[in-house]
Order: C-alpha cells, then sequence, then structure tokens
C-alpha cells in the first residue's frame, strides 16, 4: 500500500510528548505464542496503518508508511501477578510516536498465571474505536471467522488546503478546536505519574444524576455527570495559580455525526469539546450546572464543527511548520482534564484460544486524563496525573 497521509487530527498525536492507546489484558489460559503471531500477519494486511512508521512529507504533514519493521511482536516471560497494579507496565513494550519508530508494539507475556496481552499503538494509527475494532478483527480472524473491511479513507478527514491567510491564534485553535497550543510538550516519563483506580456503582452514579438533575432543567447523561464530578474534584486538587481558567475537555467520536461516513473507519474520527470556568467558582458550582456545560460542548461538536477544527488546524501546521504539533495540547497543561468515555469497550471481544479476558487495564499515560471503562455494576475509573501534583 502506498502511504497514507496524516489528518489534522491525526497529527496531534505525533512528535514528543504524544500519548500512545495502551491496554493490557490477562488470560486465565495460555495463549498459543506462534499461532497469535501468524495470524497478526494476516490481520494486519487488513490494517496496514498498524504495521506502519512516520514519514515527513512536507515541512507541515506526516503519513504513514507501511514497513516490514513498522510492528514489533514480541513474547517473554516472567513471574509477574497481573494482580501487582504497579507492575503492569512491565505487560507493555511502548511506542514513541515520532520519525523511525514502529507505531504499534505488542507484548505477550506467558506467567504462571496464564498470558498477559499488552497492546501499545500510536494515537496518530487511531483513536479508541480504531483499536478495539483491530483487535476484535484480530481475534475473529484467529478463529477464521469473517472480518468486516475497515475503511482507511482519510481524505474524508482532510479538508485540504485551508490558510486563509489570516495568522492562526492561539485563542482560535482553542475556540475552533478544542485544543491548547501551548508550550512545548514535556516527554512522557511514566515513572513520574500516578493512578487512581476506584469503582463507581449504579446506585452512586444514579444518585450523581439525581442531585445534578435538580440544578438542571436539559435532561443529563450518566456521563455528563460522571465528567463534572472528575472536573470538579481534580482539577480543584490539581491546583495551579498559573491560571485563573479551568477546563474539562472530552473527545467525541464522529463516525455518527458525520453523514455519510464509514461507520469503519480506522484513523482518529474525534474532535474535542472543550468547556472552561473559572477557577474560583469551580469548588463551589453546581453538579448540575458543570454537567450541563459538558452537555452543551459535546452536543455543539457537528459537522460544521468538525470541518472548522479540520480547517484551523491545517492552517496552523502550513503557517508554523511540523514541529508546532509538539505544542498542542488536547489537555490543558496546567488547568484541565480530558475525560475519555470507553464504559462500551467490547473487551470480551478480544478472544483468542485462552478465553476472554478475566481483567484488563488501561495504562495510556495521558497526564491529567480520566478514563470511564465498563464494569460490573457500574464503572471504573483511571485518572492519571504527576506524581505530587495531588
Amino acid at each position: 500500500m502506498t502511504t497514507i497521509p496524516l489528518t489534522p487530527i491525526d497529527h496531534i498525536f505525533t512528535g514528543v510528548g504524544s500519548y500512545p492507546i495502551e491496554f493490557v489484558f490477562a488470560y486465565r489460559e495460555t495463549i498459543d505464542a506462534r499461532k497469535l503471531e501468524r495470524s497478526l500477519s494476516e490481520i494486519v494486511r487488513r490494517f496496514p496503518p498498524i504495521g506502519s512508521k512516520l514519514l515527513r512529507t512536507s515541512d507541515h504533514s506526516f503519513a504513514l508508511q507501511p514497513s516490514p519493521d513498522g510492528l514489533h511482536f514480541q513474547t517473554i516471560e516472567a513471574s509477574t501477578s497481573f494482580d501487582d497494579q504497579d507492575a503492569r507496565y512491565d505487560f507493555l513494550d511502548p511506542v514513541s510516536s515520532v520519525e523511525g519508530e514502529p507505531l504499534t508494539r505488542i507484548r505477550l507475556t506467558q506467567t504462571p498465571e496464564g498470558s498477559v496481552l499488552g497492546v501499545s499503538m500510536s494515537h496518530a494509527v487511531g483513536d479508541g474505536f480504531s483499536y478495539f475494532f483491530f483487535l476484535s478483527s484480530w481475534a475473529r480472524l484467529f478463529h477464521r471467522q469473517p472480518v468486516l473491511d475497515p475503511s482507511h479513507q482519510r481524505e474524508l478527514l482532510s479538508p485540504g488546503p485551508a490558510d486563509d491567510g489570516e495568522p492562526v491564534t492561539r485563542e482560535r485553535v482553542l475556540s475552533d478546536a478544542g485544543i491548547f497550543w501551548e508550550g512545548r510538550r514535556p516527554s512522557v516519563e511514566r515513572s513520574h505519574m500516578q493512578w487512581d483506580r476506584f469503582h463507581v456503582p449504579k446506585a452512586e452514579i444514579s444518585r450523581l444524576l439525581q442531585k445534578a438533575q435538580q440544578d438542571c432543567d436539559a435532561r443529563l447523561s450518566h456521563n455528563d455527570v460522571i465528567s463534572a464530578d472528575l472536573w470538579r474534584t481534580y482539577v480543584a486538587r490539581w491546583d495551579s495559580q498559573q491560571d485563573s481558567t479551568t477546563y474539562a475537555s472530552c473527545p467525541v467520536d464522529v463516525r455518527r455525526i458525520l453523514k455519510p461516513f464509514p461507520r469503519t473507519y480506522f484513523g482518529n474520527a474525534v474532535a474535542l469539546a472543550t468547556t472552561s470556568l473559572e477557577r474560583s467558582e469551580l469548588a463551589q458550582a453546581p453538579l448540575g450546572g458543570l454537567a450541563s456545560m459538558i452537555r452543551s460542548a459535546v452536543a455543539a461538536v457537528d459537522a460544521g464543527y468538525m470541518q472548522k477544527s479540520l480547517a484551523t488546524l491545517e492552517a496552523l501546521r502550513a503557517q508554523q511548520g511540523l514541529s508546532v504539533v509538539e505544542e498542542n495540547h488536547v489537555i490543558h497543561p496546567r488547568s484541565g482534564i480530558l475525560i475519555t468515555n470507553l464504559s462500551r469497550l467490547p473487551v470480551q471481544e478480544i478472544v483468542f484460544d485462552a478465553g476472554p479476558p478475566v481483567a484488563f487495564d488501561i495504562l495510556t499515560p495521558a497526564q491529567r486524563g480520566a478514563v470511564v471503562l465498563p464494569a460490573e455494576d457500574g464503572v471504573d475509573v483511571r485518572v492519571c496525573y504527576p506524581i505530587g501534583m495531588g
């Protein structure tokens, strides 16, 4: 396959400080490593971005270059227990989304308790939907079941020449794309980050929703109130006197919003919905008010918003050069939080020859990032932030 140009959204997840998508899946039995690797070679022919590297095609653009060494797979043996949360990074072989590096790394670890599959994929390759679309397709091919063909039509999210001559400002990047043009991103240092892991039962979610709805006329969702609660709780803890304004951002999947658009699109079909509130008001803000702000920001993501976002990000790189992507943040680096709702993940579809996963975890090192995951009787929440910040 020829090179696959990156879209404006894809570019945001390249360079130093961009974080990959990383999960680890624990199995009670042992996965056959040779059979797994053979099926991986087959499925990558359908998903060539998985086995690719970044190729600079101009002063302001990258493309994906399918390459024999664009995917790294390894099998190791270890005595590490999946129950040891502090040791879960041992099950990963992390990618770096820079030129010359493979954009997917997969590690199969054979332990006395069974197998653990760790998959680190550059976010430039795809979003959360794409990540699990690939994994579930891989599992289906492993069992010789039919696999849906992915769409690689990234031109659908490429606006073309969009530089109107007007200088792109930081304010415009935020208002048009929900992205923060701040200082250069620091490198991702996993050893400098910590995780909060907790469960929110259905009864507690219902209580939060009932409380929030009392202060809001608009109908709210469970995700609205969970996101609002995380915004108020964590950004207040991560106190930064440097900024008077706080931000909450939520990625929105636009596959169902853009029409017509392939549901099997493999890439980043996302837009950032971002809202803000002054720090002095955050701690005392009613939950319903915050949830309503998040609901309004998400609802504002439509085809027009997406087109403006793509055009602005394209113009920014055209004016500033490719290096500007390392100054783009999907999370405000001092006074923000990114909340990603992944509560409908098809984890039970990732079945090879050891049954479905008996446990899993996300290890995406997004500083100031929160993720809502599926769980029995409610949801599990993971929050990642630098050690010592709160």
